[in-house]
């Protein structure tokens, strides 16, 4: 005879069992199925961001709204020549404006305490000195925190780094495949926005100066009047030609001119506040647009002015090649500015132009201001002689 030794669950018990761990499943399935479905209508948004600026701060706003994190940082590797420059190129165009994080990844060697280059999920306090002042700057660190890689084709390109006041928010263990799904997304979609930037900045770069072209001034002086008007705070306009080009050429040869042109920019944009516009306007002629009245133009167009003066363009045969320029300074008027903008961006520009012609004709190497009839005058730069009103 059989002996049947009962089970000590009985089927009721089973079922109940059962059931609670479908209804646990199911719950997860829809927890992950709205989580999912807030991640592709931020990739939607992503996606129509027209540049970096709107792609980062959709990022970061989105994120932050959609799944309550008070800490949403991007941070991207600045040794990648194509990222380096995109955000070099917003931080000139878009002064002020929030921009991602950037480094390089040498001073994260050791200083993450998962695997390189997965996800790391945990507290904000088993994270490296280094990598919490990398990840999220100077703000409080948060409880808990997920750093995503965002990875290309060749290594990594930077890291989606985000924060709760939960400690239980992010704790290792977690699933991360949403997460991880996500930052793949981010970190293609940066890489995209980064080539279109550039193919924006070929056209609106000077190739040999590598110094924005006269289109770029174009845009940007309309820009730079409208922040004028509302800010009502001055604009100023400098004019830089460069003194007795044309013996450069005839001399050494157009090679050697193209190199002197180069070394110029170079050093009037180094001169220059980082936030300043400056161009190549064409030939041996540069642009810069200032914020500030006529006494803080003046004053900058002074120092490029020395600065140039000082400047060893190039060595020709160990000869030193060294040139000098005029500068022609006008300042907007913030009332003619609301009136008009975009006759006040011409006008502007046409009167730092005649201020270059008197600066020429008052012996080169010399800054010149227009002057306004209906507005005082400012002290004037060293040797900047005064243009009359039209």
């Amino acid at each position: 005879m059989f002996r049947v030794t009962p089970n000590p669950i009985s089927p009721v018990t089973e079922d109940s069992s059962l059931e609670r761990r479908m209804h646990a499943l199911l719950d997860t399935v829809r927890h992950n199925e709205r989580v999912l479905q807030r991640f592709q209508q931020i990739e939607l948004r992503l996606v129509s961001a027209t540049d970096f600026a709107a792609f980062h701060d959709t990022l970061v706003e989105a994120l932050a709204q959609a799944f309550d994190l008070p800490f949403v940082t991007l941070w991207l590797n600045e040794d990648i020549s194509l990222i380096r420059e995109m955000l070099d190129s917003v931080s000139r165009s878009k002064p002020g404006a929030r921009v991602a994080l950037r480094g390089r990844l040498d001073p994260l060697a050791g200083a993450m305490p998962g695997e390189p280059g997965q996800a790391w999920l945990g507290s904000g306090d088993d994270l490296g000195a280094t990598a919490r002042a990398m990840f999220y700057g100077d703000s409080e660190m948060p409880a808990s925190v997920a750093v995503l890689p965002l990875h290309q084709e060749h290594g990594i390109n930077g890291y989606l780094c985000l924060g709760s006041r939960d400690a239980g928010r992010f704790t290792g263990g977690k699933a991360t495949d949403l997460l991880e799904r996500f930052a793949a997304f981010v970190g293609a979609g940066v890489v995209n926005v980064a080539h279109r930037e550039q193919v924006a900045r070929y056209g609106m770069t000077d190739m040999l100066t590598n110094l924005p072209n006269r289109r770029y001034f174009d845009s940007r002086i309309h820009d730079e009047m409208q922040r004028s008007a509302r800010a009502k705070s001055p604009v100023a306009c400098l004019f830089i030609d460069v003194d007795h080009f044309k013996r450069v050429n005839d001399t050494y040869g157009h090679a050697v001119g193209d190199r002197v042109l180069a070394a110029i920019g170079a050093c009037v944009r180094k001169t220059v506040r980082h936030g300043d516009t400056v161009a190549r306007y064409g030939g041996e002629e540069f642009v810069v647009l200032v914020r500030g009245d006529a006494v803080h133009a003046c004053t900058v167009a002074e120092r490029v002015r020395a600065a140039v003066a000082a400047l060893v363009a190039v060595e020709v045969e160990g000869d030193p090649v060294s040139l000098t320029v005029s500068i022609g300074v006008a300042v907007g008027n913030v009332e003619e500015i609301a009136d008009g903008e975009a006759g006040a961006a011409r006008r502007l520009v046409e009167r730092a132009d005649r201020a270059l012609y008197v600066a020429k004709h008052g012996g080169r190497n010399c800054v010149a201001l227009h002057r306004p009839s209906s507005e005082p005058a400012p002290a004037p730069a060293p040797d900047a002689p005064a243009l009359p009103a039209p």
